[in-house]
């Protein structure tokens, strides 16, 4: 049974990056559409109350953000994390 422990570590460590890796670039995604209703909101016809698009845009962005935190405070410890995953819970 104790050789299935660094398998297990393994698979462990890579679930947890994707699961931060998926929540960072959902964190992008609505980064870029926030910056779009505030650069171009005249551009967006099919918003016409552009304050409750960028409202929506920044649940999102606190939705995925709450994630790496949790995962990152309650599923890893620091020394398991590399400068990425570090990056992506400064977000």
């Amino acid at each position: 049974m104790v050789t299935y422990l660094p398998m297990t570590l393994h698979m462990r460590e890579q679930l947890l990056r994707a699961v931060l890796a998926h929540a960072q670039g959902e964190i992008e995604k609505h980064k870029v559409n926030v910056n779009v209703y505030l650069e171009n909101p005249a551009g967006i016809g099919e918003h016409s109350d552009i304050t409750e698009a960028i409202q929506v845009e920044l649940d999102k962005i606190a939705r995925y953000h709450d994630q790496v935190e949790v995962v990152n405070k309650y599923f890893r410890s620091p020394h398991t994390m590399s400068n990425i995953d570090r990056r992506s819970s400064e977000t």
